[in-house]
């Protein structure tokens, strides 16, 4: 089973004695795997607990930082984008759980 890994786990392998068996991904299917990825990592945050959560929260933010840029974008753009949305829906602070509507 094959994924798209940071750009240094193929050196770690090899510093490991092993060889890493890689092809380099193509415009499309990196878009994929980044989704791909964006599905993986917040379920492994939350299987996470103590000081492996930050790990997770920094993988999670590498992959949204990756499709920040595949899709043209820049961080303070994304970030500004947020502050908006917040600034007219709230954020998450209040703790509001919706049974219905």
């Amino acid at each position: 089973m094959g994924k798209l890994v940071r750009d240094k786990i193929p050196d770690i392998i090899r510093a490991g004695g092993r060889t890493p068996d890689l092809r380099r991904l193509g415009e499309a299917e990196y878009v994929r795997e980044l989704h791909a990825k964006l599905v993986e990592e917040p379920e492994e945050l939350a299987a996470a607990a103590g000081p492996a959560i930050v790990e997770e929260l920094a993988d999670v933010l590498e992959v949204v930082r990756a499709l920040v840029r595949v899709n043209g974008l820049t961080m303070d753009e994304v970030t500004a984008h947020a502050d908006r949305k917040a600034i007219a829906r709230g954020g998450f602070a209040e703790r509001w759980y919706l049974n219905s509507w």
